[in-house]
């Protein structure tokens, strides 16, 4: 007589297979009990427990304060407000007028108008946004690199101005071919930006002085800086003008309008693009890539697995840099193209900084959050001109945006969101009986 088998268990008490077969006994055990599959089930709390959930509920909250605002300033809300116990309805029905017309305007200004006469004017909007998302997507991609490596670059603004110098420099004071003279513009301020924000790399390199001081101040240095070549006839300053303003762009170092000249949208966005497609494959395919993340994960352990910390501190700040000084030279060379002034970046350096947050730091995430940003700016003047809701509204949602992705466990709160490697409740575990394998026999 053959002595009897004892089943095997799966393992621990918290690993749960997702087909789990039942031993039902007798010598014929017959088709084995499938239990529920719960992969799909674990997929859904991945997601809804990952970053992407918390941006994502950090804008809803932030449009649904925004809403708030809108309704507490609009003045038949208040009208009506007045005699809200005799006549409720008035004061609801006001607060929907107010609140979707105006983000019905900052649709039309952001996406599309469905007002316009043909398809052309319609998409304007959409094409707008692109536009005005492009630099953001540039800078947003220079300061995830950063905050993969573990720096804190705020240094954009300083950047995007000497980016903008190199960059304009060139475009309207050199004399070469169509085709090349954009190349060579644009290709100087990326080299800029790239030598300003290494600046600041190369000095926590080798004194250890802290970035977030350092870029501050070189903020400082290049807008002063700025203002002294604009200010200085013969350097920056348009010949024959008392204005801190450059000459025009040539024509030659123009970047070229993709959908023609009557829309705005031009060549910076493609390249916009391929930055996003180039950080990806830095970060997540490439060697640099594992050192960068290796170091802002851990410097000390980096550098006992033989990574040269240094030496990938001034590499990320030139990445960085350089994706920066990208969107200085779009600015010059393809949106403001009749002479700058000291004003170019336009607070790009520092929208950059939501944009990243708000990305969570990964390509894909920051171009979506630079096209969100580009539409609550193409929009915001629209729902301004035919609303009239105070263009501020939009700044305060930008800021809320930032106040609530600073904090996660709110977000998390107010939509009941898994806490990220949260384990699973004992409640929900199958009893120890269905954690078994088919009986061998």
């Amino acid at each position: 007589m053959s002595e009897p088998q004892h089943p095997v268990d799966a393992g621990p008490a918290d690993v749960v297979p997702d087909v789990v077969a039942v031993d039902a006994g007798g010598d014929d055990p017959g088709p084995p009990a499938v239990a529920r599959d719960t992969r799909w089930a674990e997929a859904l709390s991945r997601i809804v427990s990952g970053g992407w959930a918390v941006s994502l509920g950090a804008v809803v909250l932030a449009i649904l304060a925004g809403s708030v605002m809108i309704a507490f300033t609009d003045e038949n809300v208040q009208a009506s407000a007045q005699y809200f116990f005799a006549r409720p309805g008035d004061t609801f029905a006001a607060i929907g007028q107010a609140v979707g017309g105006a983000y019905a305007a900052l649709f039309r200004g952001a996406v599309y108008n469905y007002t316009a006469d043909s398809f052309a004017q319609g998409i304007r909007p959409l094409t707008q946004s692109m536009t005005y998302a492009t630099p953001l997507i540039a800078a947003g991609l220079g300061l995830a690199i950063g905050f993969r490596s573990g720096l804190f670059n705020i240094g954009g603004q300083g950047q995007m101005l000497m980016a903008a110098v190199g960059a304009g420099w060139v475009g309207f004071a050199w004399d070469l071919p169509a085709g090349l003279h954009v190349i060579v513009a644009v290709a100087v301020g990326v080299a800029a930006g790239a030598l300003w924000a290494g600046l600041a790399g190369l000095l926590k390199a080798t004194t250890g002085a802290h970035e977030v001081i350092v870029t501050i101040m070189l903020n400082y240095i290049a807008f002063y800086l700025l203002s002294y070549l604009l200010a200085t006839p013969g350097l920056l300053q348009a010949p024959g003008s008392a204005n801190p303003k450059t000459p025009p762009m040539a024509d030659t170092a123009l970047l070229p309008r993709l959908l023609g000249p009557e829309f705005r949208l031009h060549l910076g966005f493609l390249l916009a693009l391929c930055a996003v497609v180039l950080v990806w494959w830095i970060l997540d395919r490439s060697r640099l890539g594992f050192s960068l993340r290796a170091v802002g994960e851990n410097p000390h352990a980096a550098r006992v697995a033989g990574i040269d910390v240094p030496r990938s501190t001034v590499l990320a700040m030139l990445v960085s840099g350089a994706l920066i000084g990208l969107a200085g030279s779009t600015q010059v060379l393809g949106l403001i193209t009749t002479g700058f002034s000291y004003d170019i970046d336009a607070g790009i350096g520092f929208d950059a900084i939501t944009v990243a947050l708000l990305g969570s730091s990964s390509p894909v995430g920051v171009l979506l959050a630079g096209l969100l940003f580009g539409a609550f700016k193409a929009g915001g003047s629209v729902m301004q001109a035919s609303q009239g809701i105070p263009i501020e509204i939009v700044l305060v949602v930008q800021s809320l945006i930032v106040l609530f992705i600073a904090a996660p466990p709110l977000v998390r709160a107010v939509f009941r969101l898994p806490q990220p490697g949260r384990r699973r409740p004992a409640a929900s575990r199958r009893p120890g009986a269905e954690r078994r394998e088919e009986v061998q026999r």
